[in-house]
Order: structure tokens, then C-alpha cells, then sequence
């Protein structure tokens, strides 16, 4: 029998499952996942994240937008204008998910079903 690694100890697995719940309370949210995707692209106003995203309502995107910029995901940014305009962009801590949200997207796209529309 092959000795566990550290990353094998019961002390590491309930440390990975507590950051996979903190991880998954931010981003288990319908679109929320999506929305950063979309961001990944560049900075983007209200109306082309909805464009971008689709099926979400304007609430739905509005909640998702101020969840991820009270967690330090996403930067929201006022151009006082005229007119004023809203964007909003991935900081840092968002661009450093960007990867493990691609591997994601791979993993679904090779072991889950697609929805038909």
C-alpha cells in the first residue's frame, strides 16, 4: 500500500472542502460563472454583459454584478459623463479564476450532456 501524501490527510481534505464551500457560496450561483466568463473578454457596461450572458434578467445580473464586486471579483467603474456610464471589469483576483473556470469549462464540455434548446 503507497503512503498518502499530505494533500490525502483527513486534516486536508476537510481544509479542501472547506475552501471548495467558501469557493462554491460565491460562484455556485446561476450565471454568476457565466458572467465572469463574459468579463474575461474586457471591460463591459450593463447592457453587454446582458447581451453577452442572454437569458438573464436585468435582476438577476444586477445581484450577480454587486455579489462579485463585494468580493473583490469584480471592479465596478462611474464615468460621471455626460452621460454617465457604468462598466465593469475583473480585477486581479477575478483574472486569477480565469483559468480554473476553463478547466471547468472543459471538464463540462467532455463529460456533461449538452442542453438542447
Amino acid at each position: 500500500m503507497a503512503a498518502r501524501t499530505s494533500a490525502e490527510t483527513p486534516e486536508a481534505c476537510v481544509r479542501s472542502d472547506a475552501a471548495l464551500t467558501r469557493a462554491f457560496t460565491v460562484l455556485g450561483k446561476r450565471w454568476t460563472a457565466v458572467v465572469l466568463g463574459s468579463l474575461s473578454a474586457g471591460p463591459a457596461g450593463f447592457r453587454e454583459l446582458s447581451r453577452a450572458v442572454g437569458r438573464v434578467s436585468d435582476s438577476v445580473l444586477s445581484d450577480r454584478l454587486s455579489e462579485l464586486t463585494c468580493n473583490g471579483l469584480v471592479a465596478r467603474t462611474v464615468d460621471e459623463g455626460p452621460p454617465v456610464t457604468v462598466s465593469y471589469q475583473l480585477t486581479d483576483r477575478g483574472l486569477a479564476l480565469m483559468p480554473a473556470l476553463h478547466q471547468i469549462s472543459v471538464w463540462a464540455a467532455e463529460h456533461l450532456p449538452a442542453e438542447e434548446a
